[in-house]
């Protein structure tokens, strides 16, 4: 089963938006490269990188994830690049700064990600062993619970990367915004795990299979 974004787009469609957030997060880039601005070039970079990940799969393993998967992880860290850009001159303020609900969607979305990461790889491991069983009820708990746990540590990596930034002189990589910002973070974590539990499982199936295959076949 194929996951298809809401309008239902076609293959190609999904893969022109693809290279055009591609293209819109190279922008981001040049932008923070230019500006001196760490943030922005880091985070930029690194959304670029993970953008690149399933042609990476797809080319060295032969794990192949539709456009629309594919599209799904784009958007994500389109939306995080964008939201450390600023551009004064223009009047553009970090959406992470001037938009209060900004920082909650891109937590849910990338948490979204990762719970779909957990079940792709964990339904795969419980078809190709005998040793592990996930009725629907557990893996939908489990999915939760792992995300909440993700959560934690990514909290804790943003705590530690701030504090390591500020004693180099780098400025700020990953910024938290204090304990009441931190909770919230985590409770839309949970929204986004808990939205892939309800709704997203059925359409990592063929991600699954896949790796399945690669786990019983490992040349193949």
């Amino acid at each position: 089963m194929s996951f298809h974004t809401p309008v239902s787009l076609s293959e190609h469609r999904e893969s022109q938006l693809v290279r055009l957030l591609q293209a819109a997060i190279i922008g981001i880039l040049a932008v923070g490269l230019w500006q001196g601005n760490a943030g922005i070039a880091v985070n930029a970079s690194v959304g670029l990188l993970v953008t690149f990940l399933p042609a990476f799969f797809d080319r060295n393993y032969s794990i192949t994830m539709n456009g629309g998967i594919v599209l799904w992880i784009t958007l994500a860290m389109f939306l995080h690049a964008l939201g450390t850009l600023s551009l004064p001159a223009l009047g553009f303020i970090s959406p992470y700064k001037s938009t209060w609900w900004w920082d909650h969607m891109t937590h849910a979305l990338s948490s979204s990600l990762v719970a779909g990461v957990a079940y792709a790889v964990t339904r795969a491991l419980e078809e190709h062993t005998e040793y592990i069983s996930m009725p629907s009820t557990f893996m939908f708990v489990y999915l939760l619970l792992f995300v909440m746990a993700f959560g934690v540590i990514w909290e804790l990596i943003e705590f530690y990367v701030a504090v390591v930034s500020n004693l180099v002189g780098i400025g700020k990589v990953l910024t938290q915004y204090g304990l009441d910002d931190t909770i919230l973070d985590l409770f839309y974590n949970t929204i986004g795990g808990l939205l892939v539990a309800l709704f997203g499982t059925a359409h990592l199936t063929d991600l699954s299979d896949q790796l399945r295959a690669k786990f019983e076949s490992p040349n193949r």
